[in-house]
């Protein structure tokens, strides 16, 4: 039972609470079921024939990542930069939208004010973000962090420390 709670949302103390385990205690509970060799190979195991059943694989999200990385803006703006009519857009422009801020635009004031336009602002994805993405999904290694620190002595040898001990309120104390 706690398996198929803790795919819900894959926060262990409510899928504990879910399964039936005390309110009390139900964080331990959780961290403890995860523990054990058998609970986790039996979430994974949920989480593959999720996966399946739905469809969703690795080619899938690979897919979409592509058709956010092909996204251009000329294909929601006409040639004088208006956005275009949200029946004009293409559906990958529909499905991918971070957000839609519209906002009146009027001039005057009170109640002599006229509304004189709409301001749009769109919020696509990012395509940076995404092309992180991208190049961790097929190993481009592009984005990986390669730090190495050394510490060496003299002449490429391996270093050398002096360590001096004093007696407390003697010389060094400060």
């Amino acid at each position: 039972m706690f398996c198929h709670e803790y795919l819900i949302d894959l926060k262990a103390g409510p899928a504990a609470v879910r399964a039936g385990y005390s309110k009390n205690g139900a964080d331990q509970n959780g961290y403890n079921l995860l523990q054990e060799e058998a609970v986790r190979q039996r979430i994974d195991e949920l989480k593959q024939a999720r996966n399946v059943q739905i469809n969703i694989d690795a080619c899938y999200v690979l897919q979409r990542l592509l058709e956010i990385d092909n996204m251009d803006v000329a294909d929601i703006l006409d040639e004088d930069l208006r956005v275009r009519p949200l029946a004009e857009w293409p559906a990958t422009w529909c499905r991918y939208l971070s957000g839609v801020d519209l906002a009146e635009m009027f001039e005057g004031k009170g109640e002599a004010r006229d509304a004189i336009g709409i301001l749009k602002k769109i919020k696509w994805p990012d395509k940076l973000k995404n092309l992180e993405l991208l190049g961790k999904h097929v190993s481009v290694q592009a984005f990986k962090d390669n730090v190495k620190n050394e510490l060496t002595g003299v002449d490429g040898q391996a270093p050398t420390f002096v360590v001096q001990f004093s007696e407390k309120g003697g010389e060094g104390e400060g």
